[in-house]
């Protein structure tokens, strides 16, 4: 599938063990069936998954180094540390500081299998920085800059010739619809559905989520 994540990648990696049965670790998910039912994932790729989540993660918990340096494998011709902490924020829905099996299955069945208003809403959660229900124009613009310095700047034709600058200025303008300086959910996503322009750089950078 075209848009897995840079952890989906890693994680397909391993086989699928149609026995594989969770194991003891310090912090031990929910059951199979209730994922399953909160997914759009099968009880296989979730085994599948879990396998894969567990050897790169023999606690249960991801803390925001280890995301690092897994981002960082996968994008070696740019500096991904930003972009992973900005990411790391939106997994970890409780903040606490970790990201357990169930926040990352949760937020890859959206990424992977949600509809487009689904993946409009996590990356509204994405781009909101502080959590408080509004994109500001800086926010938009830190998470911009952090896609291109992971990205490598020459690394994406479509945006080669702009400056994250530039690319926010133009998008901002087009969804803050009340000229407010801030936009809300729903006019990111309103916008985001009417905007072909805009919806062609959702779909590309769905690539490095």
């Amino acid at each position: 599938m075209q848009h897995h994540t840079g952890q989906g990648r890693l994680l397909y990696n391993y086989s699928s063990d149609s026995d594989l049965e969770l194991s003891m670790v310090r912090h031990q998910p929910e059951g199979l069936e209730q994922l399953q039912a909160q997914t759009q994932f099968t009880r296989k790729e979730l085994q599948s998954l879990y396998r894969g989540f567990k050897n790169e993660c023999p606690s249960g918990l991801v803390d925001e180094e280890t995301f690092k340096s897994i981002y960082s494998q996968f994008f070696p011709q740019g500096d991904a540390t930003t972009y992973a902490h900005f990411l790391f924020n939106a997994f970890d829905m409780d903040r606490n500081g970790s990201i357990r099996f169930e926040d990352f299955v949760l937020g890859l069945s959206v990424l992977l299998r949600g509809s487009v208003t689904e993946k409009l809403r996590w990356a509204f959660n994405l781009y909101d920085i502080n959590k408080d229900g509004y994109i500001t124009k800086e926010e938009m613009l830190a998470i911009m800059t952090s896609i291109y310095d992971m990205m490598g700047r020459y690394t994406l034709p479509s945006v080669r010739d702009d400056s994250p600058c530039e690319h926010v200025e133009k998008f901002f303008q087009k969804m803050d619809r009340n000229k407010d300086g801030v936009v809300t959910i729903e006019e990111f996503i309103e916008t985001c559905q009417k905007d072909e322009n805009i919806m062609a750089s959702m779909q590309l950078f769905e690539n490095v989520i």
